[in-house]
């Protein structure tokens, strides 16, 4: 076993003991209580009453509920709006087994708690393809460069971002010393003063752009700084494929963590329950008021975007500062992104990585998302929606067109083809990560994470690391677990 799969282990099994010492109440003046028995004591009289209530089946609500289902609290349900699980995970059939995803695919050095879930679930991982030639467009002009053989480091305005990600600590990045001047500033206004030129800014503002899902001209410094912050203040590991956070697949496509999670709970899952309203969180017992009926629960974990507890309505209403870092929180990057299949990855056989850089047209980025055993060929392309129809054959062409202008006349012979749009597809995903304008962490930030009455935060936007990515979901699950089994021990000892 080696030196990673170690901490890795050890991290998975500490989490684990401690799960399960919260859930027996041991840690809480030698009172013992698992959640079944939580349950008998203090259920009352009139409808039944639940330990947790999670709102969201991605990620975070469910592995939240796992956590707590192993723990001993089989009080819980789970709603999901959505008729799937997933939340901005999902995988497109694709037929004979083959999947493609349309969100939140990749996974890298570092992100430890989204690779233990990983290994629990028996779910395999395969390398990302990325060797070969990257293929660079701008009009009827092409350039190609390896950029699997570069070396990393060496880029002073790169350096500099990693020197000043050490001082913006990714789990409150509104306490750094200097946080007031730094989200004064734009990434895009940063990089205009580092002299950069054309070439260099692109290539920064699309990688920024694909992590962030906004312009570098629309996003806080502070923020991406945390970012940064989290990857071992390495920018490489934030953006890159080779020793970053894009390196890693998951066999069968990512959704397929929360399709077993789902399974292993049950009937415990609600699929198309959406929340409307929330009454009494200052309350011992808190309603839940959905499509299908009223939920009772002393627990409420919220396992969503900030911007989508909007569509919940809060009775009494939530305090100021909650209420206005969700109102204000933005929620336009949604992403699109299309797949087009192949008989074959022939990129490959001609020294291509099937990375295709656009500048100038509807295709920010393509990339290789073929199965392990390159059985077909799979190109992934995040594109720019204002210039892509809608019209699926048309968009087909387009891009294949684009396709087979930097890889070859292949690209035209295309055997499928899928567009999800995130912003049109339903009113559950506002957008698929975090996209943080200057000065709002250092106004909002703070009300970000702390449970209000009986409401407890989660989702991958409140991880203390990796925020916005798989790996933030799933940290933000363990964190939101521990929170509510900490509440139900603290209520039954002042009973």
């Amino acid at each position: 076993m080696d030196q990673q799969s170690k901490e890795l282990s050890s991290s998975a099994l500490k989490r684990r003991l401690l799960v399960q010492a919260l859930g027996s109440a041991a840690l809480i003046g030698g009172v013992a209580l698992s959640g079944r028995a939580m349950a008998q004591a203090l259920t009352t009289d009139s409808q039944p009453v639940l330990d947790v209530l999670i709102i969201g089946a991605g990620l975070a609500g469910l592995t939240a509920a796992r956590d707590l289902q192993r723990a001993g609290c089989t009080s819980c349900v789970v709603l999901e709006a959505r008729d799937r699980v997933g939340g901005r995970t999902y995988n497109h059939p694709l037929g004979n087994g083959l999947v493609s995803e349309a969100g939140g695919e990749w996974i890298g050095p570092g992100q430890t708690a989204i690779f233990d879930l990983a290994r629990e679930l028996e779910v395999e991982t395969f390398p990302t393809y990325y060797q070969g030639r990257t293929v660079y467009l701008a009009g009827d002009a092409k350039y190609e460069e390896d950029l699997s053989k570069a070396q990393g480091g060496g880029n002073p305005v790169t350096e500099k971002l990693n020197q000043m990600a050490r001082r913006v600590p990714s789990k409150e990045p509104w306490t750094a010393a200097d946080a007031p001047e730094i989200d004064k500033l734009s990434v895009g206004e940063w990089l205009a003063s580092q002299g950069l030129d054309n070439v260099g800014r692109l290539s920064f503002d699309t990688s920024i752009g694909l992590t962030t899902g906004t312009p570098p001209s629309s996003l806080a410094l502070l923020h991406y700084l945390s970012l940064i912050n989290s990857a071992d203040c390495s920018m490489e590991k934030l953006e890159g494929f080779k020793d970053g956070a894009q390196e890693t697949r998951f066999v069968g496509g990512s959704e397929v963590l929360c399709t077993r999670m789902a399974q292993a709970l049950g009937d415990q899952v609600k699929l198309s329950t959406p929340v409307r309203k929330i009454v009494g969180w200052d309350k011992d017992i808190v309603e839940v008021h959905t499509d299908q009926g009223v939920f009772r629960t002393r627990q409420v974990i919220a396992a969503l975007h900030p911007a989508l507890c909007n569509q919940i309505v809060f009775d009494p209403p939530l305090p100021e500062g909650r209420a206005q870092l969700q109102n204000l929180w933005p929620s336009h990057a949604p992403m699109r992104k299309t797949v087009h299949v192949y008989e074959r990855p022939f990129w490959r056989e001609k020294g291509l990585s099937g990375q295709v850089v656009q500048a100038d047209g509807p295709l920010i980025l393509s990339c290789d998302n073929s199965p392990p055993d390159a059985s077909v060929g799979i190109l992934m392309g995040f594109v720019r929606s204002a210039q892509l129809t809608d019209e699926p054959a048309a968009a087909e062409r387009q891009l294949a067109q684009i396709y087979a202008q930097a890889l070859g006349k292949e690209a035209l012979d295309v055997k499928q083809f899928h567009d999800h749009d995130w912003a049109k597809v339903d009113p559950w995903t506002l957008t698929c990560v975090g996209s943080i304008p200057p000065g709002f962490l250092t106004r909002w930030g703070r009300y970000l994470k702390p449970a209000v009455g009986r409401l407890i935060w989660s989702g991958t936007e409140t991880s203390d690391l990796w925020a916005s990515s798989m790996d933030g979901a799933v940290r933000s699950g363990h964190r939101a677990a521990l929170e509510a089994l900490q509440a139900l021990v603290d209520s039954r000892r002042h009973a």
